[in-house]
């Protein structure tokens, strides 16, 4: 199976919602769309499913052009992030309703949705319906509802954000077994880079209605192509400041530190630095380790991390430290930058590779 955006634009009035995009997805694992709220996820998963067609471009499944072909007339399953179930059918009703519409048999329903069922661990509950059910089983239903039809197309719009914690966690790590060995191409939004992150697979990043990279999901966090695609994929935002190298020294603020890695043949002069939270700790880590501090402005405190907003010479910077560490806000504090984990671009915002 294949999923091509060629040249695809969607504008509403005068907002263009999706600038020109070619995409090619993974036909295997998932294809995350990765942006915030608002980015452009959801009207690119319209667009792929038919809902909505685009305003120019096409979308190519499997071979054929099937812009402007309905919904019902393509193999896809779609799961939201709100529980989309038939209220007056019980659970069983729900998960076979796709197959009843197609004209399977009896049997064979009855298979499949048993099946299913057993995957999501649905089978006490085929009886019950959607409003006797807590908000994780309902959304196993809508799942089940999706991988019962055996789609060529699976589009999953932040299907866990409703989710208290623990459900998030469990279904998240049950969604790659879930699709493995289906022969479909799964599509799947959010706005967790930590989620991007533990289902692997590809990533796009989105950002104000624009792809700004595609590709292997551990690649792109490790070496976003622009700052763009860097403050997509962090959480907390990844820290940017202009940077000077000089020599075999970058010079940061009033902190110096060697020049290593593909910086350390570049030319002399300005250069934007981008660096996550995790690198910026209260404690000195390895021999990579230069000093920092800033005022403190904000704190976020937990049992694992504590996390610090600090104003360094004008630009807001986020440490992330393991552990409760105690901020006084308003007050000076040191911390220590691991400078291994810099990643600078030039001064267009493009990685310096």
């Amino acid at each position: 199976m294949t999923l091509e955006l060629r040249n695809v634009t969607k504008r509403v009035g005068v907002d263009m919602h999706i600038h020109e995009t070619t995409l090619a997805l993974a036909p295997t694992g998932f294809n995350i769309l990765l942006g915030a709220t608002n980015a452009g996820k959801t009207t690119l998963i319209k667009v792929m499913a038919g809902l909505e067609r685009p305003t120019s471009g096409e979308i190519w499944f499997d071979g054929q052009n099937v812009t402007g072909v309905s919904t019902q007339k393509r193999n896809i399953s779609l799961v939201h992030q709100f529980f989309v179930n038939y209220p007056s059918m019980n659970v069983y009703d729900n998960i076979a309703s796709p197959l009843r519409v197609i004209g399977m048999g009896r049997k064979e329903i009855e298979s499949r949705v048993h099946e299913a069922a057993d995957i999501l661990k649905l089978r006490p509950y085929l009886k019950r319906r959607p409003a006797e059910l807590s908000g994780g089983q309902q959304q196993r239903t809508a799942l089940a509802r999706a991988i019962v039809k055996d789609s060529s197309l699976v589009l999953l719009d932040e299907p866990l954000a409703n989710l208290d914690y623990k459900l998030r966690e469990e279904l998240r790590d049950q969604l790659p077994a879930l699709f493995a060995g289906r022969g479909a191409i799964v599509v799947y939004a959010t706005s967790e880079p930590s989620e991007a992150l533990m289902l692997g697979g590809h990533t796009a990043t989105v950002m104000a209605g624009r792809v700004t990279q595609f590709g292997e999901t551990g690649a792109i966090y490790r070496a976003p192509k622009d700052v763009a695609t860097a403050q997509v994929f962090s959480d907390p935002p990844v820290n940017i400041a202009i940077a000077r190298k000089q020599g075999d020294e970058i010079h940061l603020g009033d902190t110096r530190f060697a020049a290593r890695g593909p910086i350390a043949d570049r030319p002399d002069g300005p250069y934007t630095l981008g660096i996550r939270p995790h690198y910026v700790t209260s404690e000195p880590h390895g021999q990579s380790a230069a000093p920092v501090s800033g005022i403190v402005q904000v704190t976020e405190l937990s049992g694992s991390e504590s996390i610090a907003h600090f104003d360094m010479g004008g630009d807001i910077w986020v440490a992330q430290s393991s552990g409760v560490h105690a901020y006084d806000v308003g007050e000076r504090h040191d911390f220590w930058v691991d400078t291994s984990g810099c990643i600078f671009f030039d001064g267009e915002g493009r990685l310096v590779a």
